[in-house]
């Protein structure tokens, strides 16, 4: 029901005037349920904008005394209405006190509600007031002064607000609680109280602007302290009554239902200070607990407890430093117990065994930097620190510190060549992927290299290949891992072996139009291979050796050829790479003659029993001239394949020892292949390599050296040995004693020559 309203006053009394705005605005503030006319509210409005611009003057006089008039009457109203509302909160004030707990909450809301609604339409009363008389003063500076609207909100924070702050306070707090120990409450309550403390943040200075200063000091900081107060006491209990990973369970769930209080009803501005404060805690204050537990963890393989320990530490400052540690030391011993485990007393170690043991360890430990630490970078970190170590320092390295590139380089071998365990192309790829793993963490890369490049060769030379794309993606995974210069002569190795493709076309087409077709019979069938001195890592023969007569007029006959094309070149036969089949035509009771597959030192040996049945161990090894060392083994072969039968029966090859072709020689298989590496040349072919790579090494520190030096043109000598080791730590580890040995080369050779005060210069 509206409110009878009393006739407009006159626009010069300020005392009716007030008198009928007072009931408008009770009118307002406590029925504004049941609303007001529009002709009342107009009425009001008017009375406020007639009183306002009144000429009565306060004091006698004329001119500005007169315009200050309409100013001093709109102090009047603006002063009248603030008494009024801090009347009307008074009694808000006494009917709060016979409220508490959550019903103090519902009384502060409604009120408060009311009270804000009821604010703005007064505010649009006294609009005249606002942007005359209430500007005028704001514009002057005057202090205390704001629009109705604003000083509404104003006198609810001084007349009301300031003494009963506590009281809700406790009562949001105590819902917060019951809420946090598994109760339903409320919560749209809690909002509303958020609402009204951030908008009591009123800006002194302007009034137009709000701050969160009321609600940082009066809600945020309260509860900011019972948080703390709350998770203090129920992680001290949990802790004690449960296990680290149920702890961890808990944490994080507790983080997660704070994250979303935050969204719910609190204010965005707590984010930051509740997350630190509840990583404080719950994670910082036990982080020592959590990080004992990680060594236990890992023993277990807990992946998933582990996942949960790295995201609660993650969170905090440094928390995971101590277990990036643990983590290092915890992987470099699972992977020297996974050597020691394949690692054979005395017996020479399968190179497959080897680098599966060592990738077994990295691809489980890198799944579990993947998936429980996120793939971090400081944990991927610790995990090649690690594998640097095991791969590199092991019991299998003791030895020789080069003894994993050179396993590693064997097992490629292995992979590449065709065999009858050869992998599908596609699972071929995933273990060449698999190689550079171990690969990258490999220090001696130039040991690779070197063996890398001799099995390639052997390869090549073989036509033992699994397949040339198979070869490519190898050498261009190498080249991408350490550049062009690491790969060059492996890719020309590639090329010399389509230059001899061509080639022995060529060679064809020349056969035909000047050997006749007796002389073409004759002719053993051969396939010529012409390799670059400088690109391939192979030695000249390390014996003399007299080639059968058919080889000789092939090999001669295929000169003529070369060197009609490319005079002034020269060619070394490498005849420990040569092979060949020959038909053994001479056994008996076999409808298929064998095909014996032999290199071209044994069939030097066997051609010679064309001539005779027997021979003695002399006839052979003047016929061949080859030396004890590669005619001894290669005898053997041929007792031991019952090509050949030793007399006396049983005999080793020695000067006493006579050989007799066998008539009934029997294999399953009609080609029988008796070209096998014999294992002394394989331990000398080893060491050779291992002398390569010391020279080589030798001449790569003296170019670095030199490079250095002819730049910088003076340098003290421990800054040179530091330039050195940065410029060939790629290839190789160096060790501070070889570079002095090779800058004191240097300086003998003229290069370089030594200063006063330890300072080297280049010698131009």
């Amino acid at each position: 029901m509206s409110l009878a309203m009393p006739p407009v006053p006159h626009k010069d009394d300020l005392d009716s005037t007030w008198s009928f705005l007072e009931t408008g605005i009770e009118s307002v503030m406590l029925n504004l349920d049941s609303g007001i006319d529009m002709k009342t509210y107009m009425g009001l409005y008017t009375a406020v904008h007639n009183f306002c611009t009144s000429q009565k003057a306060v004091a006698s006089g004329q001119g500005l005394q007169g315009q200050r008039g309409a100013h001093l009457l709109g102090e009047e109203l603006y002063k009248l209405l603030g008494e009024y509302l801090t009347s009307h909160l008074s009694k808000v004030y006494k009917q709060s006190q016979s409220h508490t707990e959550e019903g103090l909450l519902g009384f502060y809301i409604r009120e408060w509600y009311r009270y804000t609604t009821a604010a703005k339409y007064v505010n649009h009363l006294f609009r005249y007031l606002n942007r005359h008389w209430v500007k005028r003063e704001i514009d002057e500076g005057k202090k205390n002064v704001y629009d109705v609207y604003t000083l509404h909100l104003v006198k609810w924070k001084g007349d009301f607000f300031e003494k009963v702050h506590d009281k809700v306070m406790d009562a949001v707090l105590n819902l917060i609680e019951k809420q946090r120990n598994g109760e339903t409450i409320e919560q749209s309550q809690i909002k509303s109280i958020v609402d009204s403390f951030v908008s009591l943040g009123l800006d002194e200075n302007d009034s137009s602007k709000s701050t969160l200063d009321v609600y940082r000091h009066y809600f945020q900081q309260p509860f900011i302290r019972s948080t703390k107060t709350y998770y203090e006491n129920e992680s001290r209990q949990f802790v004690a009554e449960n296990s680290v990973v149920e702890y961890m369970k808990k944490a994080e769930a507790r983080l997660e239902e704070e994250k979303l209080r935050v969204g719910l009803y609190l204010h965005p501005d707590d984010t930051k200070g509740l997350t630190e404060t509840c990583l404080s805690v719950l994670v910082t204050a036990h982080s020592t607990l959590l990080r004992d537990e990680f060594q236990i963890l890992l023993d277990n393989e807990r992946q998933e407890d582990l996942a949960r320990m790295y995201r609660l530490l993650s969170r905090i400052r440094e928390g995971l430093d101590p277990l990036r540690t643990t983590f290092e030391n915890h992987v470099r011993r699972a992977g020297l117990a996974a050597v020691e485990k394949v690692a054979p007393e005395g017996e020479t170690l399968e190179p497959k065994l080897y680098v599966d043991a060592l990738l077994q360890v990295h691809t489980r430990y890198q799944s579990l930097v993947d998936e429980a630490f996120n793939g971090e970078a400081e944990f991927v970190r610790s995990l090649d620190n690690a594998c640097r170590e095991f791969v590199n320092r092991n019991r299998i390295c003791k030895t020789s510190s080069s003894k994993s590139p050179e396993l590693l380089a064997k097992y490629t071998d292995s992979l590449l060549k065709k065999g009858s365990k050869s992998a599908e192309e596609s699972e071929l790829e995933e273990m060449l992927v698999q190689i550079m793993t171990v690969f990258k963490y490999i220090e001696d890369k130039d040991v690779f290299q070197k063996f890398y490049s001799k099995n390639l060769a052997k390869r090549l030379v073989h036509v033992s290949s699994v397949s040339d794309d198979a070869e490519t993606s190898m050498i261009s995974k190498l080249k991408e891992a350490c550049g062009f210069e690491y790969t060059n002569k492996l890719q020309r190795m590639f090329q010399d072996m389509q230059i001899s493709k061509d080639l022995n076309n060529n060679y064809k087409v020349w056969q035909d139009k000047v050997l006749e077709d007796d002389d073409r019979k004759k002719m053993a069938d051969a396939h010529f291979q012409i390799l670059g001195t400088g690109f391939w890592p192979l030695n000249a023969p390390t014996t003399p050796f007299l080639a059968p007569p058919e080889i000789v007029k092939t090999a001669e006959r295929f000169q003529t050829f070369y060197f009609d094309k490319h005079s002034g070149r020269k060619l070394t036969w490498l005849w420990q790479l040569c092979k060949g089949e020959i038909k053994a035509n001479y056994i008996k009771n076999t409808k298929v003659p064998y095909t014996f597959q032999v290199s071209t030192y044994q069939m030097g040996i066997l051609l010679l029993f064309n001539e005779a049945d027997t021979l003695s161990y002399d006839e052979i090894e003047k016929a061949t001239t080859l030396s004890t060392e590669i005619l001894d083994p290669n005898l053997s072969i041929l007792l031991k394949a019952k090509v050949l039968i030793a007399n006396p029966e049983g005999a080793k090859p020695e000067p006493s020892t006579s050989f007799t072709l066998n008539y009934n020689f029997k294999s399953k298989k009609v080609k029988v292949n008796l070209n096998i590496q014999i294992k002394s040349e394989q331990k000398v072919e080893a060491d050779d390599t291992h002398k390569t790579i010391e020279e080589d090494r030798k001449l790569l520190l003296q170019s670095a050296i030199v490079r250095i030096m002819k730049s910088r043109k003076k340098m003290k000598h421990v800054q040179l040995v530091q330039e050195v080791i940065q410029q060939v730590k790629s290839r190789f580890p160096p060790k501070i004693p070889d570079i002095k040995k090779n800058i004191e080369a240097l300086m003998e050779k003229d290069y370089i020559e030594r200063m006063d005060g330890d300072e080297i210069s280049y010698i131009a």
